[in-house]
């Protein structure tokens, strides 16, 4: 068919392919995901209570899935890329299901964040927990462990069975020992569990009475929480030094 002199009818035959065009490609394409709103900028909490509420506030959101995904914008970016001032600190396991930014709901430098298998201690990490507290004035530690810990599950048995594990992995093992021994006394349905919960509430207690900690705890400026999260609901359980 030709269409030479007729632009009329030209123009009506392009308009008309273009339009179908449109449609077709319309109809294949994805739909947009909806735009991630944050919450706006909340200060900084002052004190162990007032920033452990605001943990908790935020793992009640984790759990529910009621997310508001705050300081995680370009603006907060721009806002601490000078300074930090995290509110709190989070000694965790290295578990890649356990990520405190997400249980708590947080955001860009709100925390300061520690992972080490089985929330195994040693001066290099110690002194990395209280970097914030000593020169900051962060006002919160958390002691995180959680269920099914693989690196606890690990030096159980190890210590159980008298055989040392591979290369590097055997200084987690002398590291959580003083929970093991507490376990062996009464293990309970779960001594991996058990043990678990050993561990978050020894090495809570050791912080707690740190030379350099202690002395913020005893006057009220520092609070050091022991607390286990479940793999199965998302809820974390404040075992020990709850400041409210």
């Amino acid at each position: 068919m030709h269409t030479e002199g007729h632009p009329a009818r030209r123009a009506v035959l392009t308009g008309g392919l273009a339009a179908a065009a449109a449609v077709v490609l319309s109809g294949c394409s994805s739909p947009r995901a909806p735009k991630v709103t944050t919450a706006a900028p909340q200060p900084r909490p002052a004190t162990p209570q007032a920033a452990f509420v605001r943990l908790m506030e935020g793992n009640k959101r984790w759990v529910s899935g009621n997310l508001e995904h705050p300081d995680r914008d370009p603006e907060r970016r721009e806002l601490v890329a000078e300074a930090q001032d995290p509110f709190g600190v989070v000694l965790a396991c290295i578990d890649s299901r356990v990520a405190p930014e997400l249980i708590f709901d947080t955001g860009l430098g709100d925390l300061y964040v520690l992972r080490t298998g089985g929330q195994a201690v040693g001066p290099v990490v110690t002194g990395s927990v209280e970097y914030g507290p000593l020169t900051g004035g962060t006002p919160l530690i958390v002691v995180l462990g959680h269920q099914r810990c693989g690196a606890i599950e690990a030096a159980y048995k190890s210590l159980k069975d008298g055989t040392p594990l591979p290369g590097n992995l055997q200084a987690i093992v002398k590291a959580v020992e003083p929970a093991y021994r507490l376990t062996v006394k009464n293990p309970g349905a779960d001594p991996v569990d058990t043990m678990t919960h050993h561990q978050i509430k020894v090495t809570a207690a050791d912080l707690r009475a740190n030379a350099d900690l202690g002395p913020l705890v005893k006057k009220g400026a520092l609070a050091v929480v022991g607390a286990y999260y479940s793999l199965d609901t998302g809820k974390v359980e404040v075992l020990t030094g709850s400041p409210v």
